[in-house]
């Protein structure tokens, strides 16, 4: 079973989901979707107690709900309360909130939207950029961030076509194209930003990403040129495609006397849209 998580907002507030391509269908977050609903402080217990009233009162909807691996707040991968879109929808209809038909109406784009992505990938694209215009990256950023999308999307189906698999596969051959051309792994990376779940690319800045954008198009390029059959050439041309992009690096910090991987991350440099409005 194909399962795809992510991160999805209601105004600003971030729900995790997870797509289903076997079953076709988006599992919401119940402790996510609840947050929303009530701004407890601690919606766990909340979703508890609520858990116990509809166990007791018969109702199936908690019966139905399932547990998967979603990121939490440490950045670690851990089983979380999560409902179809039918099942959350019985939720939030028993929880009395003043939210609760505008994230009825939310869950039912976000369902439909995923059926229109699927037939027209642009659309997905687009909601990538307003995604992060709302959170307050610049044009410049964004318009770069998703030459590095496109980039990324191209190299995974290439891997997947020289016989690779998502998971540890990408996850070496990502980690080797990382350390080749920045000098740090991922991890090493993310720890070098001061990150723990959030996404590195998200935290890189526009000299980053177009950096490990030409890492992976170089890559990618080599790969098709080459045909690799296993693992052991796939990193051999990662490799290869990490050095163009260190090449890139150390002539640019060459000429303007300063290391180009930085520290620096989004929260650094980035402010929501309210708190610009207000300034302005």
């Amino acid at each position: 079973m194909g399962i795809e998580t992510q991160i999805q907002l209601f105004d600003n507030a971030k729900i995790r989901v997870a797509w289903d391509d076997e079953k076709e269908k988006y599992f919401f977050s119940v402790v996510d979707v609840l947050h929303v609903l009530t701004d407890s402080a601690n919606p766990q217990t909340y979703w508890r107690v609520l858990k116990k009233r509809l166990l007791d009162e018969g109702n199936e909807t908690v019966t139905n709900c399932n547990a998967l691996k979603l990121p939490s707040a440490d950045g670690k991968m851990r089983l979380t309360d999560v409902a179809d879109l039918e099942g959350i929808l019985r939720i939030v209809q028993s929880v009395p909130s003043k939210k609760a038909e505008p994230i009825k109406q939310w869950l039912a784009q976000v369902g439909s939207e995923r059926i229109h992505q699927m037939i027209d990938p642009e659309r997905s694209i687009q909601q990538a950029i307003a995604d992060y215009k709302k959170l307050g990256y610049s044009d410049k950023w964004i318009a770069n961030r998703v030459k590095s999308i496109d980039a990324r999307n191209e190299l995974t189906n290439e891997w997947k076509r020289s016989g690779m698999t998502e998971g540890r596969d990408f996850a070496i051959l990502t980690d080797l194209i990382t350390k080749t051309w920045s000098g740090k792994t991922t991890k090493e990376y993310k720890q070098f930003k001061g990150l723990t779940k959030e996404n590195l690319r998200d935290n890189m800045s526009t000299i980053e990403l177009a950096l490990n954008t030409l890492a992976e198009a170089s890559t990618t390029e080599i790969s098709k040129r080459r045909n690799p059959k296993n693992l052991k050439q796939n990193l051999q041309i990662a490799q290869e495609g990490g050095n163009v992009a260190k090449a890139a690096r150390l002539q640019l910090e060459t000429t303007i006397g300063e290391s180009v991987v930085t520290s620096i991350k989004a929260s650094d440099y980035i402010r929501p849209i309210e708190e610009t409005s207000e300034d302005e």
